[in-house]
């Protein structure tokens, strides 16, 4: 298991950095952590490492959001936080989306956790009692 802990906000890039250096060619990745642990946010800096050039917001409602990296790249950003049935992904396509081999970040993968790819590399993120966050993997 990989842990990556972020002490301030401002080390959050530097994090990011290391994070996807760990996790290689993954292109499904799934986060779990409380509400509040800072998923989105997370996934804000990995996007920015990336080259995502647009504005990084949380799918709450739409359940996904497509991102573009400076040379065209397609990143796409789930959140799953209000589905009241697995059932609803297949609504949208999922597969499309999981098996395309473009980066897919998932938060709250739980809510329909026996649709996520086996080989999704699955991450929690943990607030410490110094409100620090550890990233394991």
């Amino acid at each position: 298991m990989n842990t990556i802990t972020i002490h301030s906000v401002d080390q959050i890039d530097l994090a990011a950095e290391a994070f996807l250096k760990a996790a290689g060619e993954t292109t499904v990745i799934a986060f779990s952590g409380e509400l509040g642990a800072g998923k989105t946010t997370f996934i804000q800096a990995i996007c920015r490492v990336l080259g995502v050039t647009s504005e990084v917001n949380s799918p709450t409602y739409a359940l996904v959001n497509e991102y573009f990296t400076i040379d065209g790249t397609s990143v796409f950003h789930f959140d799953l936080y209000r589905i009241e049935t697995p059932e609803e992904l297949f609504d949208l396509g999922y597969e499309e989306y999981f098996y395309s081999g473009d980066r897919c970040f998932i938060e709250w993968p739980e809510k329909a956790s026996h649709l996520i790819p086996e080989d999704a590399l699955r991450v929690e993120i943990l607030v410490r009692e110094d409100e620090s966050r550890e990233i394991r993997f």
